[in-house]
């Protein structure tokens, strides 16, 4: 007993015999190695291809969607009703193709379109020159991107990847 209360002492002074030292201000230093992304959650996608189907249902079109995170990851895809099966696929090359130039695909065919140095674009594998792909940002940064394909025309196609946001969280299909 007589050793535990020397020692209970001996602990607690020891603490008040420190001397405490103030921290130092270090500069911050920022890390070139590493930087931080905001990502679109499998949540996001569900919702992006709920309010695109209520613009097609609006339209009264069946549509494939692709929805890609902002590394070209396939988030989602989904087949439409009665859509032809090579939808599916014109929807993730959309998708891909709006997010790798960060530009709506329908944007991009009119530029290509109109200027010789660009025309050669759609010879590049995965880049498709069709209506219905939109790049979506948040706070100016491309986070991915939404396809749409079997909406019977271009604009239709357009219309429906454009409808695909969710503004109250900034997730905007333009900057």
């Amino acid at each position: 007993m007589k050793y535990s209360i020397y020692l209970f002492v001996f602990i607690t002074s020891f603490g008040y015999s420190q001397k405490k030292v103030p921290e130092q201000l270090k500069p911050i230093q920022e890390n070139k190695y590493l930087s931080t992304v905001d990502l679109l959650t499998q949540d996001a996608a569900f919702e992006l291809m709920k309010r695109a189907n209520q613009e097609a249902q609006r339209l009264s079109k069946n549509v494939s969607i692709a929805i890609l995170d902002h590394s070209g990851t396939l988030v989602l895809l989904v087949k439409g009703d009665g859509v032809g099966p090579h939808n599916t696929e014109a929807a993730r090359r959309k998708a891909y193709t709006a997010l790798s130039t960060k530009t709506s695909t329908l944007m991009l065919l009119r530029n290509a379109e109109s200027n010789n140095d660009t025309k050669n674009l759609n010879t590049l594998p995965e880049l498709l020159l069709l209506s219905g792909g939109v790049p979506l940002w948040h706070n100016g940064i491309v986070i991915g991107s939404i396809g749409v394909a079997g909406g019977g025309s271009p604009e239709n196609d357009d219309a429906i990847a454009k409808s695909a946001s969710i503004p109250e969280f900034g997730i905007q299909p333009s900057n």
